[in-house]
């Protein structure tokens, strides 16, 4: 497996097809089961295997996996009709790839070792997460200024994230609904439209903006925090007015510049050296 090729999981099956669907509310894929077991076991009816796996999983109480498993509609391989399929996302699939018993399986296994090893290793030297951070932005052609930033940035976010915390708010869904305030304010898109906007999915959209548009994002962000230390806002609807106060501080300094440009700094450029395919033709999500 060529580590530096990998950008999605669907790297790992070297060539093999891999039925998968992009669902941009949950931000993930949901990939076939069957064409996984397919790839990686040596039956003839990876159908009748997933049904035979799902069955001993239920008999030694381990239903997750099939439990979470989510029936989309999938084009055939053999008469192109859509039939109900039953699929697992990231996660689920890794999970999978850890209860097949085949030796095919193995170089999935060892690849999860590896990762799970190196992320161990980062909790007792986080400087190796920042290290590991740093190479993989120099890889993609960033500049060291630019990485510099972007660190930064990084830490302005978690000073943010604290001050939210101590204002009540706990869910990782609450934390998308401010910061969604925020960009929706300044930019007219929740992060995850900006992303379909810029043709990115599971990228970070920061690292995917221009200067202009990382520093209108920055200023919001600041801004909120600031006004959220002053105004100390408690739970989600108060802290939403707050994050709409700082979105709405970006958005001054937006037309402000686009009044003296004479056009957009909204850009849909990304930095990806790679396009995605249009599946509608291939996949369709069951109604």
């Amino acid at each position: 497996m060529n580590q530096t090729k990998l950008e999605t999981i669907i790297n790992l099956f070297e060539g093999n097809e891999i039925r998968s669907v992009w669902n941009s509310e949950k931000g993930d894929y949901f990939f076939s089961v069957v064409d996984v077991i397919s790839v990686l076991t040596d039956s003839d009816n990876p159908r009748n295997y997933w049904n035979m796996l799902k069955k001993r999983m239920n008999e030694e109480e381990k239903s997750e996996l099939s439990t979470k498993c989510v029936q989309l509609k999938m084009k055939s391989k053999k008469d192109g009709k859509n039939y109900s399929t039953d699929t697992l996302d990231t996660k689920g699939i890794l999970r999978l790839i850890e209860s097949i018993p085949s030796p095919k399986a193995e170089p999935f296994k060892i690849w999860l070792a590896k990762l799970g090893s190196e992320r161990i290793d980062e909790v007792f030297d986080p400087e190796i997460a920042i290290k590991r951070a740093i190479d993989y932005y120099r890889k993609r052609g960033y500049s060291d200024k630019w990485i510099e930033a972007r660190l930064k940035g990084i830490l302005d976010r978690n000073k943010l994230t604290d001050i939210w915390q101590e204002n009540g708010i706990s869910k990782d869904y609450e934390y998308g609904i401010l910061t969604n305030e925020i960009y929706k304010e300044w930019s007219g898109m929740k992060a995850n439209e900006y992303k379909a906007y810029k043709g990115i999915r599971k990228e970070s959209l920061r690292d995917n903006m221009s200067d202009i548009e990382i520093a209108l994002t920055d200023l919001g962000e600041i801004a909120t925090r600031e006004l959220a230390k002053e105004h100390k806002p408690y739970g989600l609807e108060q802290n939403k007015v707050i994050a709409k106060m700082g979105g709405h501080a970006a958005k001054v300094a937006r037309e402000d510049i686009e009044n003296n440009l004479g056009k957009s700094v909204i850009s849909n450029k990304n930095n990806l050296n790679y396009q995605y395919i249009d599946e509608k033709e291939k996949l369709e999500y069951k109604e």
